[in-house]
């Protein structure tokens, strides 16, 4: 009797084992997709050779490799996006890079391709001894002009009635103000400032306490808000952002670094 009972004892023991290992793989396998981006090159980049020159030295700087494959991709490089590169001769190209599906490893590829490093990489193809592109010249564009359909006065009321109790809106609100939070006239003098109030409800903490109508999904019955809801409108949204246009953005004496 001992005998079958040691038997058992080892199967036993070996399917905890597989499963134990089979757990312990997910967490790698989930790592090794977050490391793997689709990519589709236009035909001339790839006949060139550029991008099996590019390619191996993205993937040694930061262990994300890319698969070139067909459209729909993560990302695509070709003459339909904002221009980087062109041919040496000015012909062919330019050519950019659209990015369709974001995730950490196309952040990363676009990071390096339209930075200073990537794009030296590109300009030091050369496999005959003559570089192939040349980087693209782009035409400055204009700043965009920000429209404000808003009312003032009544964006005042809202950041007094719904902002306040977190953020200084103005002078009389600078006491009442949790002291950690940045003040309206702060955040006024940040860079993108009015994509930062116009989305303001997807920046943390906001989503764990704002609703906006029609545009936030309902609180987790498991996690509510863990303080009296904000409720907004996309029009009070609107006023707000025209409100805060017309204050003068704080003077910090530095340029801000953002984190």
């Amino acid at each position: 009797m001992e005998q079958p009972s040691r038997l058992i004892f080892m199967r036993a023991s070996s399917l905890i084992l597989l499963a134990i290992l089979a757990l312990a793989a997910v967490p790698f396998k989930a790592a090794a997709e977050e490391r793997l981006l689709t990519l589709h090159a236009a035909p001339e980049l790839i006949e060139s050779g550029l991008i099996k020159y590019l390619l191996p030295r993205f993937t040694l700087k930061t262990q994300v490799r890319v698969n070139l494959t067909e459209p729909p991709t993560d990302a695509t490089l070709d003459t339909t996006a904002a221009p980087l590169f062109l041919g040496a001769d000015g012909a062919g190209g330019p050519w950019g890079l659209t990015i369709s599906n974001t995730t950490d490893a196309t952040a990363r590829f676009e990071d390096w391709l339209t930075g200073e490093i990537g794009l030296k990489t590109v300009l030091a193809y050369a496999p005959e001894g003559a570089p192939l592109y040349a980087a693209a010249e782009r035409a400055a564009e204009a700043a965009p002009v920000l429209e404000l359909t808003g009312d003032v006065a009544e964006g005042y009321r809202v950041s007094r009635a719904k902002c306040a109790r977190c953020h200084s809106v103005d002078e009389a609100t600078r006491m009442t103000s949790i002291g950690s939070t940045p003040s309206f006239a702060v955040l006024r003098a940040l860079p993108g400032w009015a994509d930062r109030f116009v989305g303001f409800y997807v920046l943390n903490p906001h989503p764990a306490f704002t609703q906006v109508a029609e545009v936030t999904p309902p609180f987790d019955e498991a996690r509510p808000s863990p303080i009296v809801p904000i409720h907004m409108t996309l029009e009070e949204v609107d006023h707000v952002l025209a409100y805060v246009a017309t204050l003068a953005a704080a003077d910090l004496g530095a340029p801000l670094a953002q984190q």
